[in-house]
């Protein structure tokens, strides 16, 4: 993400990325790019009122759907044609977000009510209303699309919620004012940035949603120590990788021993991290930078640094493959 710029040209030319776009939400510049991964280069830049800052992409790449927090609407992007088809009213100020894989759901979260709303897209309406914890932030789904997890920032605890009823099965406490969440492949762990206690809380899913016991206990597995201001999580190649906001880099850990394995320089204000679908590199959006910066997942080296719009933030899924 940030310094040890290692010869970009060369880097990428030698590890081509899994995934041919990315939309960056920009939410200073009001809009959002399309930034080609192959060529390193911004090709459209689309006009999105509201402050964007979250995202999420449906699994076929078709559609993005953007949050605008000062708006309190969701902007939905035709990706191929470059432009906004529809905006979806929220009753308050959206952030997090994320797609059911079968397309049919979309999942908000509110971050002042708080509450996570179910949007039906062929419908383009919400249909679903669920009270959870406190400044809900980062939303994710399972791989299967059957359990959604939201980071409940004021409430220091992560909400697990059933898909299918739409109604909340557990609750983890888990490090000080969780922002991002991410689920694994597998559909076993989540992982939250919890910006306050610089560190990432590791929890069990199934044992959160165990009826065996009450549900959430023993769920936590472990807690990792970060760099300062941790903001959002992403995996690859049997690693973790945290943007630090205050600490301007990426901290990047080994999923199975935990041990820490390297803090990578990036640009100011990392904020949204998202992995190639081969896991050769992880992409991040460095808010105060107005870059993109590609870190090299096995060399653990910066890749390459590429010039955006203003304010780039990208909190969500953002990758896009074209083929």
């Amino acid at each position: 993400m940030r310094l040890s710029v290692v010869s970009a040209a060369l880097l990428l030319a030698a590890v081509p990325a899994a995934a041919d776009e990315a939309f960056i939400t920009e939410q200073a510049g009001g809009a959002v790019s399309v930034l080609d991964l192959s060529t390193r280069k911004v090709v459209a830049r689309m006009p999105v009122d509201g402050k964007p800052a979250g995202i999420g992409m449906a699994q076929d790449g078709r559609f993005a759907y953007v949050t605008s927090p000062e708006g309190k609407f969701v902007s939905v992007i035709d990706t191929a044609a470059r432009r906004v088809v529809r905006r979806i009213d929220m009753p308050d100020a959206p952030l997090g977000i994320a797609v059911d894989p079968n397309g049919a759901f979309l999942y908000v979260a509110g971050f002042y009510e708080p509450r996570l709303y179910k949007v039906d897209l062929a419908r383009g309406e919400i249909v679903a209303t669920l009270e959870i914890g406190a400044s809900p932030s980062g939303v994710a789904l399972s791989p299967d699309g059957a359990t959604i997890v939201t980071a409940d920032r004021d409430d220091n605890q992560i909400s697990i919620i059933d898909a299918a009823t739409f109604t909340r099965r557990s609750v983890v406490k888990v490090g000080r004012h969780p922002f991002g969440v991410t689920i694994d492949g597998a559909g076993r762990r989540v992982y939250t940035a919890n910006v306050e206690s610089d560190d990432v809380s590791i929890v069990d899913l199934r044992s959160a949603l165990s009826r065996e016991e009450a549900p959430g206990v023993g769920s936590l597995v472990a807690t990792v120590p970060v760099g300062q201001r941790p903001y959002a999580v992403a995996l690859a190649q049997n690693k973790g990788f945290v943007t630090d906001q205050y600490g301007g880099t990426v901290s990047v850990f080994d999923l199975e021993t935990l041990a820490p394995l390297k803090r990578i320089d990036v640009g100011e204000y990392p904020e949204g991290i998202e992995t190639s679908a081969d896991e050769t590199l992880v992409y991040v959006a460095s808010w105060f930078s107005n870059e993109v910066f590609a870190i090299d997942t096995l060399s653990l080296k910066v890749a390459a640094r590429i010039p955006v719009g203003d304010g780039p933030r990208s909190f969500g899924t953002f990758l896009r493959r074209t083929r």
